[in-house]
């Protein structure tokens, strides 16, 4: 059956992975003045984006296989639906296959698209129920994707400092994940709140930094879909409405990347890119987002 293996690799987040790349290639034009490089290159680093998220994804649910027996039984791996043995092959193949893309744009890219596979075993195999090192992690794996497409322009990794604010903003959503199973963690996303604060302030600098200010309209979107559920849930900390704002804060990383592609001043693409959204929603009620 092809149903639980679309499952086990999430097509909703696996969409967002997109939107990073393209938020790096466009920062990359902010910081050098340059245009947009062409088609292939583009479809390149996106392909290989997506290839390198579904590995990372999918050898998640590979090493939480006995936790998930527990927890979550329906979850394709521990109900039998795919065996673990076929997902860790399917992550090796997105891996190699993403790395490969990668180094036919550059090897630039392609030393990044190995961070990225390095980070993601780092992650899955020790960083993960670890309380600060776990969420880090996490972010590190979107931060390094960010830069894949800031990769593009080689010359554009000296600006790899704007790495740091996916990591925050993953931090953020990953610490929220935790009460998704028994809910009552406001601290932590009281901190969470904090921490989405941090990274909106920079939106809005880098957009007057820049004078594109039609960016602010990306931003608003973006605020409001990462913060209402984010408020329902420290309100009644149930584990569905900490589940829901987990699943915002995934979805809305196209909002924030629509942003950063915005105030970069190619607010077209950024409209293209806001039309990811939808279908990740759409996705996203198909299947399962965490």
């Amino acid at each position: 059956m092809l149903k639980p293996w679309i499952q086990l690799i999430r097509p909703s987040n696996v969409l967002t992975a997109i939107s990073d790349v393209l938020a790096g290639v466009a920062l990359a034009c902010l910081f050098l003045e340059g245009a947009l490089p062409g088609p292939s290159t583009l479809l390149l680093i996106i392909l290989s984006s997506m290839l390198l998220y579904t590995g990372g994804i999918v050898l998640n649910d590979v090493f939480d296989a006995k936790l998930d027996a527990e927890e979550r039984p329906e979850r394709p791996i521990p109900s039998g639906q795919v065996k673990r043995a076929g997902a860790a092959w399917l992550v090796g193949i997105a891996f190699l296959l993403g790395c490969a893309l990668a180094l036919v744009v550059n090897i630039s890219a392609f030393t990044l698209s190995l961070a990225i596979v390095l980070m993601c075993v780092l992650y899955n195999g020790i960083a993960k129920h670890h309380f600060l090192a776990g969420p880090i992690a996490m972010g590190a794996c979107r931060g390094l994707n960010l830069l894949l497409g800031l990769a593009v322009i080689p010359a554009a990794l000296e600006h790899w400092y704007i790495a740091i604010i996916p990591i925050i903003y993953i931090a953020a959503v990953t610490n929220i994940s935790r009460g998704e199973v028994y809910g009552n963690n406001r601290t932590a996303m009281l901190v969470s709140a904090t921490l989405y604060a941090v990274v909106l302030c920079t939106l809005v600098y880098f957009t007057f930094i820049s004078k594109h200010f039609l960016a602010l309209a990306f931003i608003f979107l973006f605020t409001v879909m990462i913060f209402r559920p984010l408020l329902k849930a420290l309100r009644s900390l149930e584990p569905l409405d900490v589940r829901a704002a987990v699943k915002s804060g995934v979805l809305a990383l196209i909002l924030m990347n629509a942003s950063w592609i915005a105030l970069s001043g190619f607010w077209l693409l950024a409209l293209i890119v806001c039309a990811i959204l939808p279908i990740s929603i759409y996705l996203a009620k198909k299947f399962a987002v965490t």
